[in-house]
């Protein structure tokens, strides 16, 4: 937690969110909030609405209904700059997003420079630091395109942070990694949220969940079936349908 005030009010608070394509409903009344600090995971089956939900707090989604608020004012208001706003939230894609064709400091740069106007000296003083910080620091003029998905991955971190965000959402952000490099991106993430970053986590590692959580979210068709602490929610979830989908990681 980043202080007093962190109790009181929430960072983001989700509230009546409702989404469809066409005749599909993806999210129905989603309520949730987020702590300055906390790191809360989503978690649930391919297709209960995860990375929607995810989506439509930064607004990638447009919701059909109800209301998505960050540090107190409403993305959907007309008078709200979504940009402006939509730079201090993070977003971590489960496919890397980089530019191929830039190297890996030149990726991290970019935003900062175009959108925050960061001098080129300052926004690569930031990017050497954040780079470091993921175990990067050796690849700073590498071609994106020689590097593993791990190291993409911890990339992409790197870059989502020298914009300096308030938040940070991860998309799935280990499940196109290969098993034994999957370990790599998890560290980052748990000294991330080690240093008081306030996440969203859409993931299926559930020892991830389980451990650095402050809060699991469990979804199912659309809805939150169910959210809790981390050791509730992994001892004893209340719903049939969240104890089924643990089942084997409660075995």
């Amino acid at each position: 937690m980043n202080g007093d005030n962190s109790s009181s009010s929430p960072l983001i608070r989700v509230e009546g969110l409702r989404k469809s394509f066409g005749d599909h409903v993806v999210l129905r009344d989603i309520d949730f909030e987020v702590r300055p600090g906390e790191v809360v995971t989503i978690i649930g089956a391919s297709g209960s609405g995860k990375s929607t939900l995810l989506r439509c707090i930064n607004l990638l989604e447009t919701p059909d209904a109800g209301h998505v608020w960050f540090h107190g004012d409403d993305l959907a208001a007309e008078h709200v700059d979504v940009n402006r706003l939509r730079e201090k939230i993070g977003m971590v894609f489960q496919g890397f997003n980089l530019f191929n064709n830039m190297n890996v400091l030149d990726n991290c740069t970019l935003a900062p420079v175009t959108l925050r106007k960061m001098s080129k000296a300052e926004a690569e003083k930031v990017a050497l630091e954040h780079l470091d910080s993921v175990g990067l620091s050796g690849f700073v003029r590498a071609d994106v395109n020689t590097l593993s998905g791990g190291q993409k991955q911890r990339v992409a971190i790197a870059r989502a942070l020298c914009m300096q965000p308030d938040l940070m959402l991860f998309d799935e952000p280990t499940s196109a990694l290969d098993p034994e490099i999957v370990g790599e991106v998890l560290e980052v993430m748990r000294a991330l949220a080690a240093k008081g970053m306030t996440m969203v986590v859409v993931t299926h590692e559930m020892s991830f969940a389980r451990n650095v959580s402050d809060e699991v979210v469990f979804m199912d068709q659309g809805v939150i079936a169910e959210k809790g602490a981390p050791e509730k929610m992994f001892t004893n979830p209340e719903m049939p349908r969240t104890r089924e989908f643990l089942a084997r990681y409660l075995a």
